[in-house]
């Protein structure tokens, strides 16, 4: 039943909220024009296919059943971003409502969440996950006498007096969460790999209770499984309120055991590299567990939260600063869609921005590189505050997702260098990382303003041109990297988002993120030759079991 099998090269999108069960308010349609038309070009269209026939009969039905189950995070993502989806979508044009489909609402994800659709005001910082009426104040008061008004799994409505209620997600959500549950243990029956097939009962037995941690647990245990699916209320990037509450979101995953095989040494250098960050000790006092699995994948199927708007390439979970100290991370990178971004995205961009004698370091292991060493530098750092504020989610809200991501871009780097130092790498010109690195930033930018990722990229591009890592040629409007200087800026830049994030100083980051997260005008005319070139934003995918064979 899922319905966003897109054959159009289309542009990228928003997400957006209203109560369950209505459509967005401020004014009837035609009372207020719409911010912006809905923009052509923006995405291209990439077929998300796999090879499975190495699968068994009983491993082609459990993908059948991770995807039913999938679809599940879908139609509670839509609640979640927005509202009630087939009113939104019968009111609109084909072009507004394939937008619609790819953004989960009516704003534009990749435009700071501008409205496309006439009648439609500013999308609600929290989504649909508070009421759209509820201030922060408001739920900040209520929250003192009831904490699970900003607890990660519940939904806030308003109850017939008035007051702000905290509904777990599996009561709220209780039919598409059972639902999703019957499909795991389905597949549970069919697993033959013992880590699977516990971890895919628990994560049944969570969706129906909203207690993550055993599940969490059993996903970090499991080593030898060939098929996964990461499925439930995971990132918190949905909320912009407060960052404190997850959305729902499904992957259907493949691992592709030859290459994961080349990656399984780094997780267990995680130790050594905690201690050589360039930041004070106190900074650095916690040992990040090493018990973690970093494999490649093949992913054959998005929905939710990560299949709206940019498409994530790469995946580091579970977020629970718990399971992450004493267990470490898993960290899954999605080969199949991040060579659909290198070939579709990043080539072109370099063609455009970057110096011609520059290009020959654009290549695809750079990329793969770059985008694994992120995810495992999320890792590295320090979780909770050293002032007793909590975790650094908690202390630092709606900042905290841009500086983590932000942290994650350029200790990535420091790993790269690092561990080619240390020979780890074997025979690599690190060249090709600095300028695949550099090329990245201008892909991530194009995210907007309303995506983490987006923003810390941004504030990456003014602290490296701050620090001279890169110049610009006037005349030929293309950038250059200087190699020793975009080290020793991604050093400075590690030292500066780790100590905010230790000190857990939410006025301190949110002064940092507004004097670098802005777009310049020589910059945003950069952006927008990528446009006139028609290189897209990002890609939307047709997906399903037609696709797969299935």
């Amino acid at each position: 039943m899922h319905r966003y099998l897109l054959g159009l090269a289309i542009v990228l999108a928003a997400c957006s909220p209203t109560p369950e069960g209505e459509s967005p308010t401020t004014t009837t349609p035609h009372e207020v024009a719409a911010e912006k038309a809905v923009p052509k070009g923006t995405y291209t269209s990439v077929r998300l296919e796999a090879d499975l026939s190495g699968l068994s009969d009983d491993q082609r039905e459990m993908v059948r059943l991770f995807i039913a189950a999938a679809d599940q995070m879908d139609d509670a993502f839509w609640i979640q971003a927005y509202g009630d989806q087939a009113t939104l979508l019968a009111g609109l044009d084909d072009d507004q409502r394939r937008f619609a489909e790819i953004n989960y609402g009516p704003w534009d994800r990749l435009d700071g969440d501008a409205s496309f659709v006439d009648g439609i005001g500013p999308k609600p910082l929290g989504a649909n996950l508070y009421p759209a009426d509820a201030s922060q104040e408001e739920i900040d008061q209520a929250a003192q006498a009831n904490p699970q008004l900003k607890g990660l799994y519940t939904m806030v409505r308003r109850g017939d007096d008035g007051s702000l209620a905290a509904i777990p997600y599996h009561e709220f959500f209780s039919e598409t969460y059972n639902a999703a549950a019957d499909s795991l243990e389905k597949a549970a029956a069919l697993a033959v790999e013992p880590g699977l097939k516990k971890y895919l009962g628990l994560r049944a037995e969570a969706l129906r209770t909203s207690d993550y941690l055993a599940s969490d647990m059993a996903w970090m245990d499991m080593k030898d499984n060939q098929l996964d699916v990461v499925i439930g209320p995971i990132e918190t990037y949905e909320d912009k309120l407060f960052g404190a509450k997850a959305a729902s979101e499904a992957y259907v995953l493949v691992k592709d055991l030859e290459w994961s095989g080349r990656l399984a040494r780094y997780a267990q250098l995680l130790p050594s590299l905690q201690e050589g960050l360039p930041v004070p000790d106190a900074y650095k006092q916690e040992t990040p567990g090493s018990d973690a699995d970093l494999g490649a994948y093949e992913v054959v199927y998005y929905a939710g939260d990560c299949n709206a708007g940019s498409k994530t390439i790469a995946i580091n979970l579970p977020n629970d600063e718990q399971v992450q100290l004493e267990k470490g991370t898993r960290r899954l990178q999605l080969k199949n869609a991040m060579r659909a971004k290198f070939d579709r995205i990043l080539l072109p961009i370099s063609q455009q921005l970057i110096d011609p004698e520059q290009r020959k370091h654009i290549t695809f292991d750079a990329f793969f590189a770059n985008t694994m060493f992120h995810e495992v530098a999320h890792g590295l750092g320090i979780k909770n505050t050293l002032n007793g504020a909590g975790t650094v989610r908690e202390a630092l809200g709606a900042h905290a997702s841009k500086l983590e991501e932000g942290k994650a871009d350029v200790l990535g780097l420091y790993m790269i260098t690092s561990l080619a130092d240390q020979g780890e790498l074997g025979q690599v010109d690190l060249g090709d990382n600095f300028v695949t690195f550099m090329t990245s930033i201008f892909r991530s930018i194009r995210f907007g303003a309303s995506s983490a990722h987006g923003v810390a990229n941004l504030i990456r591009f003014n602290f490296f041109a701050e620090h001279g890592a890169f110049s610009r040629d006037e005349a030929t409007r293309t950038y250059r990297v200087d190699f020793d200087a975009m080290n020793t800026a991604a050093n400075a830049l590690s030292a500066k988002i780790l100590t905010l994030q230790g000190d857990g100083d939410a006025d301190a980051a949110e002064a940092f993120i507004s004097q670098y997260g802005v777009i310049g005008d020589q910059l945003q005319a950069d952006l927008d030759s990528l446009g006139e070139a028609g290189i897209p934003v990002d890609v939307v995918f047709e997906q399903g079991l037609d696709v797969l064979g299935l």
